[in-house]
């Protein structure tokens, strides 16, 4: 593996002979040359099977070997709404999973009364059965919302079209 801890561009040829400057796309193609695999039109770009337009296709062409990245502050409007759906979802997680352990702490009387119906402790039923059903509703809203952001812009993850 290479080490590109340096971010150096000046005089060194990147890709098999380009210029530093060059895009690559996919495969050492320049980024306006057409594809050759599965009939794609000259404009489509080459994924890992999905099919990029639009904002997708811009996202592509961002030069991240030399460009800083930073996880706290994204540099595409695509990974800042993709990260505050990460982040959201990690505080709802956090609450779900902490929350009955934390109030079991705080009010020991109240979260240790058996519940009338199931005669089990209310902490009991909310670490057992809360967490993991909370765990299971939160990975739903979040291929929901993530399915919600590739629709907005433009991600289509069909390989043959409408399937």
């Amino acid at each position: 593996m290479t080490d590109n801890s340096s971010h150096e561009t000046d005089d060194v040829a990147t890709d098999g002979g380009r210029a530093a400057d060059d895009v690559a796309t996919d495969g050492g193609r320049a980024a306006d040359d057409a594809a050759t695999d599965g009939g794609r039109a000259a404009d489509d770009a080459a994924t890992d099977g999905g099919v990029a337009t639009g904002a997708a296709q811009q996202h592509q062409q961002t030069d991240y070997l030399s460009s800083e990245v930073n996880i706290l502050s994204p540099s595409t409007p695509y990974m800042r709404k993709h990260l505050r759906i990460v982040w959201t979802g990690f505080i709802i997680w956090a609450l779900v999973v902490f929350g009955p352990v934390t109030a079991t702490y705080l009010a020991p009387g109240v979260m240790t009364q058996q519940m009338p119906i199931i005669g089990f402790p209310l902490h009991y039923f909310l670490v057992a059965i809360g967490a993991p059903g909370g765990a299971l509703i939160l990975s739903g809203w979040y291929a929901k919302r993530r399915d919600a952001l590739d629709d907005e812009f433009g991600i289509d993850h069909n390989v043959g079209g409408d399937t």
